[in-house]
């Protein structure tokens, strides 16, 4: 990274504004306030001035480690300076992804967002991106706004149902097809889209397959990592959010926090589940095909 032509330019907060005083000396900047700034601070190969405005400007040969080490980490949060965002995709398109396959409690979710050509743009700008990549807060306040902004399904399998399901297609991945090609189809008939990304789980011909069932013809993109794509990243953030807010209902429903995954502490939260509601009401909660239901029991 090198900022070879002119200074780098940004906002800063005003909560910060000491911080970064306080930072400058540390790291023996040479400081001075002149008029109209908060501070200024020099050192060899580096100027830093922030201005009452907020405004921040960084200059000189030495600013690539400062601002990539120091100021994105520490002030900034963002690293767009350093590895700048890919123009999105402006294509119109479906997205699918699920969550909830590798976690014993809770749903089965799959969701599907259409973006088009208007809002991608805005979602990409909110930090839409793999929702594995973000913390449970940031999912629910960024589904809010993808539900607002397009059109969206969702498929959740509750425990119950899943397990039902999983007796009759017998495979996961069968079974991870049909809420694919579910969500599919619903979107394809609300917006007219037939270009669709999914996040690829299977053999290819599985999804194709049960598309065929459905009678869908669709342009169908499978590919791993997804994710990258803003539509696919989108519909991960929701499923997860459904995941998430499902999870939580079971846990107040039974009284008994069921924590995510399949871990040591998904052993103990079952072994006391059984203990209170018996091994016949595990169904409601769990997804019984796993391992786990054998470690608790």
């Amino acid at each position: 990274m090198t900022y070879a032509k002119g200074p780098f330019v940004t906002t800063l907060d005003p909560s910060l504004f000491s911080k970064l005083a306080a930072d400058l000396k540390t790291q023996g900047f040479e400081l001075s306030k002149p008029l109209y700034t908060v501070v200024s601070g020099k050192k060899k190969g580096i100027s830093c001035t922030l201005y009452e405005s907020g405004k921040l400007t960084v200059q000189g040969k030495e600013i690539s480690d400062f601002i990539e080490f120091y100021l994105e980490p520490e002030l900034l949060k963002s690293f767009e300076a350093s590895y700048p965002t890919k123009k999105a995709d402006t294509t119109p398109r479906i997205g699918i992804d699920e969550s909830g396959k590798g976690d014993y409690f809770g749903p089965l979710c799959i969701a599907g967002v259409y973006i088009s050509e208007e809002n991608i743009e805005k979602l990409a700008s909110l930090g839409v991106k793999d929702s594995k990549t973000l913390t449970d807060v940031t999912i629910q306040k960024l589904a809010k706004e993808i539900q607002l902004r397009c059109a969206h399904h969702v498929v959740k399998i509750n425990p119950k149902k899943y397990n039902e399901l999983y007796t009759q297609f017998k495979n996961l991945n069968h079974l991870l097809a049909w809420g694919h090609a579910t969500t599919i189809e619903s979107l394809v008939k609300e917006t007219g889209c037939q270009y669709v990304i999914v996040d690829q789980f299977a053999n290819e011909r599985v999804v194709e397959t049960a598309l065929k069932r459905k009678k869908l013809e669709i342009r169908l993109v499978q590919r791993h990592r997804a994710e990258e794509d803003l539509c696919v990243a989108a519909a991960s953030i929701l499923a997860r959010n459904a995941f998430l807010q499902g999870l939580e209902l079971l846990s107040q429903q039974y009284g008994i926090k069921l924590p995510k995954g399949a871990s040591k502490a998904t052993i103990q939260a079952g072994i006391a589940f059984v203990r209170k509601y018996g091994k016949e009401s595990l169904e409601n909660v769990g997804k019984l095909h796993f391992k786990t239901t054998q470690a608790l029991l």
